[in-house]
């Protein structure tokens, strides 16, 4: 039996992450691994004020991200994560850092952290990041409803975008295949949908 395959999914808040994963689990039986939002004793804190709690808020992510990946590692047959460990530290903590709502001593810390696990990990057989313009996020978002996300930032979200182009303009550690969310619909699109199947299941 061969290595069980492992897919990560990257992108924004209101990219269509977890769409992406439903869709693909229900086509491909693959076993999902969801982000933790809802289990983060920090998150609603965070978003009423980012200085204080962004530190802490990013330790949990990070703590329970490094869970999940090691629970796929070990799990049988095909897996897909909505959002990974390393988007945690290279888009949203670095982010934070960079507006200043994590100090340069607790960076640091972290920083450690993050490349001591990221060390310890096998990376993804494919990464699909979804790109998508802010004014399709801001829409996405409004339509979902989450109460804690309303009031994000447009600069906020500019600035996550900036941060994933940069950083995948350098991401190695596996193959990577980009959709447009904003055109493309796999959802109710034959052609859309064939052609997205067909080039991942050159991973699978």
């Amino acid at each position: 039996m061969g290595r069980q395959r492992f897919i990560a999914i990257a992108g924004n808040i209101g990219a269509g992450k977890t769409e992406l994963t439903g869709f693909l689990c229900k086509k491909y039986g693959i076993t999902p691994f969801y982000e933790p939002n809802d289990q983060n004793p920090y998150l609603a804190d965070f978003y009423k004020d980012m200085k204080t709690w962004a530190f802490r808020s990013q330790i949990f992510f990070l703590t329970h991200k490094f869970r999940l990946h090691r629970q796929l590692e070990q799990g049988e047959g095909a897996s897909i994560q909505d959002r990974t460990i390393y988007e945690d530290a290279e888009i949203f903590a670095r982010n934070l850092y960079k507006q200043r709502y994590i100090d340069k001593r607790d960076w640091g810390t972290y920083w450690e952290l993050y490349q001591t696990i990221a060390a310890a990990l096998r990376p993804p057989d494919l990464m699909i990041y979804l790109r998508c313009p802010v004014r399709t996020l801001r829409q996405r978002i409004k339509i979902r409803g989450r109460a804690m996300e309303q009031d994000i930032p447009t600069a906020y979200l500019s600035r996550l975008n900036a941060l994933y182009e940069g950083w995948f303009k350098t991401y190695t550690m596996s193959p990577v295949l980009v959709l447009q969310t904003d055109t493309l619909d796999y959802l109710t699109d034959l052609v859309d949908r064939m052609d997205l199947f067909r080039q991942i299941e050159k991973y699978l």
